[in-house]
């Protein structure tokens, strides 16, 4: 299996005395970067506390049965009623579109996604099943069993401008981050070197149940049974690495700060095929490609 790249505890950018007083079950990671935690996967919100109705967006959608969890905290921080001004999606995967089709239609939104992945939240293909060869714990072993079929917002689905922008999300870009999914993106502000990394790199072990539930902060290549591209993947660590970010928040685990997670992203970008990537599976052994903009294919 894969290995980690521990990261000092005092690298967490989440503030757990002062997420203690909190009523929305939030936590802060900058004055207007919150997230939540659903079981297995994060979704963050992008707004100051009290931004009211569409004055905040959501990036990700968690899992099923995370509806009302999503709701009451984005009441709580942004005001009774508060809708997004959009959904954000870093990619399609079945743990970051949990609830999308039920947000998109109570909130009247719009849902922005690279094109690479509207084939996957559009209802015309379904992602290929998870490989639980890659080894790593009970989840991996049980990725078979993970939901690949599309999500249908087709009638709400907005494409990410080509010129790297986030139309909701003023000051923050795009950034085109493939690997674990076609068109998997990662979110930056470059004003204070804040990084939404999606899963294009996580801070916990992915594939275990039990590094799942204790969160010790370490840094990982993106979910294995999912990867269907680890080119792809080592490229895009390498691309968010030279960012040199202050902070980041991933898709899974606990966010990081400051010069000891650099360091960790730094070794990760560095060593990435030993630390990273499986020593078997077919994805390792036959990776899927999209060079054609269309869905990825299974390899015949």
């Amino acid at each position: 299996m894969a290995q980690q790249i521990p990261v000092d505890p005092g690298a967490r950018a989440d503030d757990p005395r002062a997420d203690a007083v909190r009523d929305d079950a939030t936590h802060a990671i900058t004055d207007d970067v919150a997230y939540q935690r659903h079981v297995l996967v994060n979704v963050v919100f992008v707004g100051t506390p009290g931004a009211g109705d569409r004055g905040w967006v959501l990036v990700d959608a968690g899992v099923m049965g995370s509806k009302r969890a999503i709701r009451t905290a984005a009441e709580a921080r942004f005001g009774a009623d508060a809708r997004p001004a959009a959904i954000v999606l870093t990619h399609g995967h079945f743990d970051h579109v949990g609830v999308l089709e039920d947000l998109a239609e109570a909130w009247d939104v719009p849902v922005y996604a690279h094109a690479l992945e509207r084939p996957y939240l559009d209802g015309s293909a379904a992602y290929p099943t998870a490989d639980p060869s890659v080894g790593g714990g009970l989840l991996g072993r049980l990725s078979p069993l993970f939901p690949t079929k599309p999500v249908d917002v087709s009638g709400r689905l907005r494409t990410l401008p080509e010129d790297g922008s986030v139309p909701p999300m003023a000051g923050w870009r795009w950034i085109h981050t493939p690997g674990h999914a076609p068109g998997h993106v990662s979110l930056w502000r470059e004003a204070d070197r804040t990084l939404i990394v999606g899963d294009a790199f996580v801070t916990t072990a992915q594939e275990s149940v039990y590094a799942v539930a204790v969160q010790e902060p370490e840094l990982h290549g993106p979910p294995m049974y999912l990867t269907i591209d680890w080119d792809a993947a080592r490229n895009s660590v390498r691309t968010l690495s030279a960012l040199e970010p202050e902070r980041v928040i991933t898709g899974h685990g606990r966010p990081l700060q400051g010069m000891a997670m650099r360091r960790a992203l730094n070794t990760l970008a560095a060593e990435f095929d030993r630390v990273a990537v499986p020593r078997q599976g077919r994805f390792v052994e036959k990776p899927l490609h999209a060079a054609d903009g269309s869905a990825y294919k299974e390899p015949r």
